[in-house]
């Protein structure tokens, strides 16, 4: 169990990445890629994935297995939440020399059989083994999750906003409970399963949300040197197959914030009244406001009132949300 100990200030500063993270979603696909098998026929959503992943890595990614040895929890200096991967990888090659000794020695402290000797020159500050550590990482990446990175950007920007918009409709307390499944608020207590028993004050540090989707087991927990904590929470049903020419990926938004929003936010590349709006959506001038309301308390439209009407247009990140999606500026024609 994760006990999570708030403060006033801890509940201002809860956020929900509005971007995935590489290396976050890397650490997630090892971690399913290695963890021990579950029963006999309960692997069906990630089996076959497993396997797949595991024949398509490459020699190169070899060190990371010396790094991260069965059964040790990884070097807290992996726990990079970037959301480029240069940035990410960068991160990761710029370790403190002292934070990066203590994590191995970590690490490999109850092993029997010594470090391989490219570890011991990593401990000891060595530049080409950072950059094999780099190489490995990078290498991993290109396998295992470049294939289906624009689905996950998908996938992602779809659990922000379903995010977004529980935080705008139903308040922080509601996102948290939902977010986790079985998780709840008592107080200023929050609580979600997880493995062992954790008790985090943040302490006014407030708390970072991340979902990852290739990984399904219990929430996990860390808190990275210079970084709030990060709560990485299982998102979808497994690890996302790989795009097979078209996308649904419209259908699976409007499933989530509902058709007709997700045609508001089309529209709304362009500044229109409410009475444009509902024209547009073929709506009452009711409904086009109520859809505008909810998507502007979730900071994806700004309204401004100009004489007796009011103007809508969709802001940055409710442009990024729609990103790459056809009919901008039009509505979508129905299914």
């Amino acid at each position: 169990m994760i006990r999570i100990h708030f403060t006033a200030a801890d509940f201002a500063r809860v956020r929900f990445a509005a971007r995935p993270a590489p290396l976050q979603e890397l650490n997630a696909a090892f971690m399913t890629m290695f963890r021990p098998a579950p029963r006999p026929g309960g692997d069906l959503l990630t089996g076959r994935w497993r396997q797949r992943a595991l024949r398509s890595l490459p020699p190169a990614v070899a060190p990371l297995a010396d790094l991260v040895p069965a059964a040790a929890r990884p070097p807290v200096f992996l726990d990079v939440f970037a959301t480029g991967l240069t940035d990410a990888l960068d991160a990761v090659a710029g370790t403190r020399p002292a934070l990066l000794r203590a994590e191995l020695e970590r690490v490999h402290a109850h092993r029997t059989a010594p470090a391989p000797p490219w570890v011991r020159a990593l401990h000891q500050g060595d530049a080409a083994a950072r950059r094999l550590v780099r190489h490995a990482q990078r290498s991993a990446f290109d396998a295992v999750l470049a294939p289906v990175w624009d689905v996950v950007e998908d996938l992602h920007r779809a659990e922000f906003t379903r995010h977004a918009l529980t935080v705008a409709e139903h308040g922080t307390g509601a996102a948290l409970d939902g977010i986790v499944p079985g998780a709840r608020l008592d107080g200023a207590v929050w609580e979600c399963e997880g493995p062992g028993e954790r008790v985090v004050e943040l302490g006014g540090r407030g708390l970072e949300l991340r979902p990852t989707f290739h990984w399904t087991g219990p929430p996990l927990l860390a808190e990275p040197p210079g970084h709030p904590p990060v709560l990485t929470c299982p998102a979808g049903s497994g690890p996302p197959p790989a795009p097979q020419g078209g996308t649904g990926t419209a259908d699976a938004l409007a499933g989530v914030i509902g058709r007709t929003r997700l045609e508001a936010l089309l529209v709304l590349a362009e500044e229109h009244t409410t009475r444009g709006l509902a024209r547009r959506l073929r709506v009452s001038e009711a409904t086009a406001s109520a859809h505008t309301a909810a998507l502007r308390a979730a900071g994806l439209v700004a309204s401004e009132r100009a004489g007796r009407s009011v103007l809508h247009r969709r802001t940055a990140l409710g442009g990024l949300l729609v990103r790459g999606r056809a009919g901008e500026g039009s509505v979508p024609s129905s299914p």
